[in-house]
């Protein structure tokens, strides 16, 4: 990455969305992480969120996914997910976060995230969710908006 540059890495990035900033953070990240750690990414949360344009969700994404922690990335499908179907309520991201480590068994912990997601995603989606199709509709205490098709 710092071969490339800045100006290397946004040819490379730019149909993303906001992507000479975030190629300004991958850019003094990498020196960071070169300097800091011996090239090496830090298998610590709160090393990865001094890291520029790393916040909590990104970190706990690295956690699982490279580290193999029960890290859960929070998103705004799991934050519906979780508050919808009660496995994880919360007023904001952290308590849902706390809520996904609490009531989700651990043997789960390493997934759950991405099952959360991928609910969110195509069933239990913001506007319209589809109840009817729900594999858990039995469980979950949600007021059914969406007649079966």
């Amino acid at each position: 990455m710092l071969e490339l540059g800045e100006d290397g890495l946004i040819e490379h990035i730019k149909t993303i969305g906001l992507f000479r900033q975030k190629a300004k953070n991958v850019i003094k990240m990498s020196r960071i992480l070169v300097d800091d750690y011996g090239g090496l990414v830090p298998s610590s949360r709160t090393a990865l969120t001094s890291l520029p344009g790393v916040g909590r969700k990104t970190a706990n994404v690295v956690l699982n996914m490279w580290f193999h922690h029960p890290a859960q990335a929070v998103d705004t499908h799991i934050f519906r997910v979780g508050n919808r179907t009660r496995i994880a309520p919360g007023r904001d991201v952290d308590a849902v976060e706390r809520a996904v480590e609490d009531n989700v068994p651990a043997e789960y912990q390493r997934h759950a995230h991405h099952w959360l997601i991928l609910h969110g995603r195509y069933i239990c989606v913001a506007r319209k969710p589809k109840c009817g199709a729900c594999p858990i509709a039995d469980l979950c205490p949600y007021d059914d908006k969406t007649p079966a098709p």
